[in-house]
């Protein structure tokens, strides 16, 4: 079964196209390293929490929207590897120019429990 790399980040709204141009960038050397899927996708209707949410995770300020990503491996043992080689591969140097605050970025390796599709 897959395995999934999920992030959670705090970036600057105004930062929105320079975030997507750092993702493109980043996404073919995460594929020539064996990651299958790549999404990342800008908070539309994140909702704040009494106790916690994806804002107050991130440490969010009023001017930053939240990014919710993923990365789909076809194992942990590739993931492994994968993210290993990611980041000693030299053409990151050029994609690493981050708009947001990595400090505040939340992520983790996620073995699926559950994957349905429709059809």
């Amino acid at each position: 079964m897959s395995y999934i790399d999920g992030f959670v980040i705090a970036v600057p709204t105004a930062n929105k196209d320079a975030y997507r141009a750092v993702a493109e960038k980043a996404a073919p050397i995460f594929f020539d390293h064996g990651a299958l899927r790549l999404v990342e996708t800008w908070g539309d209707d994140v909702p704040e929490g009494k106790v916690t949410d994806f804002r107050m995770a991130v440490k969010a300020t009023p001017e930053e929207t939240v990014v919710f990503s993923w990365i789909e491996w076809p194992s942990r043992e590739a993931r492994d590897a994968g993210m290993k080689s990611f980041m000693e591969d030299a053409r990151l140097k050029e994609a690493t120019d981050m708009p947001f605050d990595g400090q505040r970025m939340i992520f983790g390796g996620f073995a699926p429990l559950l994957d349905l599709h429709k059809g």
